[in-house]
């Protein structure tokens, strides 16, 4: 796998961090249930899959410098992971109840978007990389 621009993920948490906060203000499933499709996107294919991660390369990418740093793909792809199993849950609190559940679940996974956008502080990345070297101990 290659590596990645790391403006791609960032561009794309400052996206979700947007739709994040409006599917928590506005209370709508529907924007999580966006959120949650393009989590399993990127989950599933990398964050180049994800829409967002399209449209920062088909749009975003070529109004800017080439890029100084590179990342590997995977500790983005297992944030996306992180990402879906929150905005699950907040679907299912949102859709099933408790609300409470819902509100919860959003803004846990709108805090990691936040810090990722605005800080470059990747929360699930940092799972990844603990779970690694975790394993690679124990192994």
């Amino acid at each position: 796998m290659d590596d990645i621009d790391v403006r791609g993920p960032r561009f794309g948490a400052a996206v979700t961090a947007v739709v994040l906060a409006a599917a928590l203000i506005s209370g709508s499933a529907w924007l999580l249930a966006w959120q949650t499709f393009a989590f399993a996107l990127g989950a599933a294919g990398g964050v180049g899959r994800s829409p967002y991660g399209w449209v920062f390369r088909r749009v975003v990418r070529p109004r800017l410098g080439p890029p100084t740093e590179f990342e590997s793909p995977r500790p983005p792809q297992f944030a996306q992971s992180v990402g879906l199993v929150f905005a699950l849950v907040g679907l299912a609190g949102f859709t099933l109840g408790p609300e409470w559940l819902g509100l919860a679940a959003t803004g846990a996974a709108l805090a990691a978007a936040f810090l990722n956008a605005v800080f470059g502080y990747c929360l699930g990345c940092e799972m990844y990389l603990l779970v690694r070297r975790v394993t690679v101990r124990a192994g």
